[in-house]
């Protein structure tokens, strides 16, 4: 150790603490606004091939200002983009519990009706003709 000086823990001041953290973060928000901003391309269905391969070249080649440049020029749209994205997973996901919760509405009509015949509320014939309508439905 003859000259040389060792570096501990306690010789890094806060304030070098402070800016390492700062960009430390600034360098994980610039990779997710990259990842956010490429998704965005990719799913976006009003630009052609070419115009996603220009995007994502401009943003590849020179990522700070080819992010900051799809920001201002479509940034607007990246959230009506996500939003017409997230209603048509919601309309999807109501569907399908529709669609679904209806399978068994079918069979607890039938388990009425079964019930009524039993119960001598209706004919067999009645039982018959409901029956033959809850299943064509």
């Amino acid at each position: 150790m003859n000259g040389s000086t060792v570096n501990l823990a306690a010789d890094y001041p806060l304030l070098q603490v402070f800016w390492t953290t700062m960009w430390f973060f600034l360098w994980i928000l610039w990779f997710m606004l990259l990842f956010r901003v490429i998704g965005d391309i990719f799913r976006d269905d009003d630009l052609n091939g070419w115009g996603k391969a220009g995007w994502c070249v401009f943003v590849v080649i020179l990522p700070f200002l080819g992010i900051f440049v799809y920001l201002i020029a479509r940034g607007r749209g990246m959230g009506e983009r996500e939003m017409r994205r997230m209603q048509k997973s919601q309309e999807d996901m109501n569907a399908y519990i529709r669609e679904t919760a209806g399978t068994t509405g079918k069979a607890d009509e039938l388990a009425k009706l079964a019930d009524l015949k039993n119960h001598g509320h209706i004919t067999a014939e009645e039982f018959e003709r409901a029956k033959a309508k809850v299943l064509a439905a």
